[in-house]
């Protein structure tokens, strides 16, 4: 069946939603507890309008429907869906800081398809025609297997603790296509999950799931 890459609308959210809890609920089984997914379901993942908005997010679909999706952002907001974001999101200097790559979700019945790999091309070659020349993500544990296939390395290992309490490992992951010099700006220090000082490469509390 064949498979087509497009950019989201938002008249896609719905689906996406539905799309992303389905992924979450399937693809986790084994890296997280029934607990930590109901409590990422409800505080931490979904559909991140702005990248809709921004003309960065690509839906995977077929002739049934949507099967994938994922995107890229030039805006500081490293992970977390609508309803985690709480402070102002704006926009990086590809000059210094990296493209986030963002809010990939594949559907359990087209797993380890290429489907992934597709999306994420995809938004690399978008990012670079954009100006950037690093990436950076925060994944989940199911996640970082196909980022590391793909040249993406663990920078940190985070814990990111959500309102109602529960704690959800994950990895901050880069990748370089191109050598540059280093600039304190694109360099934020080590820290936990969601108290990251805002600037330039980072900003405080957002999380997205990787699938």
């Amino acid at each position: 069946m064949v498979i087509v890459l497009r950019l989201a609308s938002t008249a896609d959210v719905p689906a996406l939603e539905r799309l992303i809890e389905t992924s979450v609920r399937a693809l986790s089984a084994g890296y997280y507890s029934p607990k930590q997914v109901e409590s990422a379901l409800t505080h931490l993942f979904g559909v991140d309008t702005q990248l809709i908005a921004d003309g960065t997010y690509f839906i995977a679909e077929n002739s049934e429907g949507i099967v994938g999706c994922g995107g890229w952002s030039k805006r500081q907001t490293l992970f977390g869906g609508d309803r985690y974001k709480t402070v102002a999101d704006p926009e990086l200097d590809p000059a210094v800081d990296s493209a986030r790559i963002r809010a990939f979700f594949v559907h359990p019945d087209f797993a380890r398809q290429g489907i992934g790999r597709r999306l994420i091309e995809a938004c690399e070659a978008a990012a670079k025609t954009a100006g950037f020349q690093t990436f950076t993500l925060v994944a989940t544990l199911p996640g970082q297997p196909l980022y590391a296939a793909l040249g993406y390395t663990v920078t940190q290992l985070l814990e990111t603790r959500l309102s109602d309490g529960a704690v959800l490992p994950m990895a901050r992951m880069e990748k370089t296509l191109l050598s540059r010099p280093a600039s304190p700006q694109s360099t934020p220090a080590p820290v936990a999950a969601g108290t990251e000082p805002e600037s330039k490469s980072a900003r405080t509390g957002d999380a997205d799931g990787r699938m």
